[in-house]
């Protein structure tokens, strides 16, 4: 396929010149357009004439264009003349060719159902002068064969393909677009073939074989599998022998992706002033995503004082804050973003005031004697009053404290 046609079948194009209009769709069945018969490539001398004609079908009768090198050929250009007839044969005729006129030329037809097209190639070659000056004495006779004697045979050589542009081995993504290019020469021009692990590629919806106008050959595959990778094998053949180019192309596997989810939340809780604080949360997703901190709905930027974000390939995300003070109470929120979505989760931080130790009040201890010796210096003896005992009992402090008088006495 041309890769001019596979453009055309995709993009706008200027309005028809013919006097089809689809405004009125008929009720019965509906056919897309399809081809009886193709362009040909035609190969002919400068100043003599050309006609690319084709044959088109279809319901509605399709509208028709023609394109040289991808560009819309109008109908008032005077040096194309363009006809149709009932039966479907369209035809596009060159009166007298010039070197201007080589190139490839398109035919597309359209109805509401579909779009198709076609390709040729017109090569003009150039006529040798003694053909030339034949050519020039008779133009007033016309556009007639040149008289058997002033002809000259055109000398025809060939060549082997020869791959002037090949690419390498190549990686790719699947699920996107692969294009692998190549360009070729060769007379009479190559044909191409391609082969994944010595079979045949085969156009269909997910792969194709274009040619550009700068000669340009690539194989499209769009949307690529796992099936596509592989070795492939590029063949071009002509008359004169084939020539071949190798390339692996490996597939990347298509990232699956997998919104956020929540494993272990943000959990409500409060410090004390001037101590510090974790808060903890645990969240996965693919790809990794990306985490957003709030504290009462104010976003919270990565470089606060005080404040630090951590995370890990576990999916573990913190936010530490150290030390804490009353103003950092308030409602934190932590959200996890991806491709696939995103997630969210809210804790509520309260800050207490600084507790304080009760400190023991100091023991007072009397300075000098006890009350005993008082009492026994104004001629009182406490002790007399009290039978002797034979076997005192004696208490230890508890404490290397001395021990002291109770003021009850």
């Amino acid at each position: 396929m041309n890769e001019i046609e596979f453009r055309l079948e995709r993009t706008p194009v200027d309005e028809s010149d013919d006097e089809i209009e689809h405004d009125e769709i008929p009720t019965g069945k509906c056919i897309a357009p399809i081809f009886d018969r193709r362009l040909k490539h035609f190969r002919v001398l400068e100043g003599y004439p050309a006609m690319f004609t084709c044959k088109i079908v279809g319901i509605p009768v399709p509208k028709v264009y023609w394109f040289k090198d991808g560009k819309q050929i109008s109908k008032k250009n005077g040096h194309f003349k363009m006809s149709r007839e009932g039966d479907g044969t369209c035809s596009l005729h060159i009166e007298e060719t010039t070197n201007d006129d080589d190139g490839n030329y398109t035919f597309m037809a359209a109805n509401p159902q579909g779009r198709i097209s076609c390709s040729g190639h017109l090569m003009v070659q150039t006529l040798p002068m003694r053909g030339r000056l034949a050519t020039a004495n008779q133009s007033h006779r016309g556009r007639s064969r040149l008289p058997e004697a002033d002809k000259e045979p055109v000398q025809e050589r060939f060549f082997r393909p020869y791959f002037l542009q090949a690419p390498g081995d190549m990686v790719a993504h699947e699920g996107r677009l692969c294009r692998l290019d190549c360009k070729v020469s060769g007379l009479p021009p190559p044909d191409l073939m391609w082969l994944l692990n010595g079979r045949p590629v085969l156009p269909d919806t997910t792969h194709k074989m274009l040619v550009r106008e700068t000669g340009v050959h690539s194989l499209l595959i769009d949307p690529l599998t796992q099936n596509d990778a592989g070795i492939y094998t590029c063949i071009a053949t002509n008359k004169t022998g084939q020539n071949s180019f190798s390339l692996e192309l490996s597939v990347v596997a298509k990232e699956v992706k997998k919104a956020p989810v929540i494993l272990e939340k943000l959990q409500n809780c409060g410090v004390p002033e001037g101590h510090p604080v974790r808060l903890e949360c645990r969240v996965i997703g693919m790809p990794p995503p990306v985490f957003y901190w709030k504290k009462d709905n104010e976003t919270i930027p990565a470089s606060r004082e005080r404040i630090s974000m951590h995370q890990d390939a576990t999916g573990y995300v913190c936010l530490l804050i150290q030390p804490a003070k009353k103003m950092d109470a308030g409602w934190y929120t932590l959200s996890a973003k991806n491709e696939a979505g995103i997630v969210s989760c809210t804790a509520r931080l309260d800050i207490y005031a600084q507790w304080h130790q009760q400190i023991p009040q100091p023991i007072k201890i009397r300075p000098g004697g006890t009350r005993y010796a008082n009492l026994t210096g104004q001629g009182l003896d406490i002790f007399s009053a009290f039978s002797a005992v034979e076997s005192p009992v004696r208490f230890s402090s508890p404490s290397s404290q001395a021990v002291v008088e109770s003021e009850e006495l």
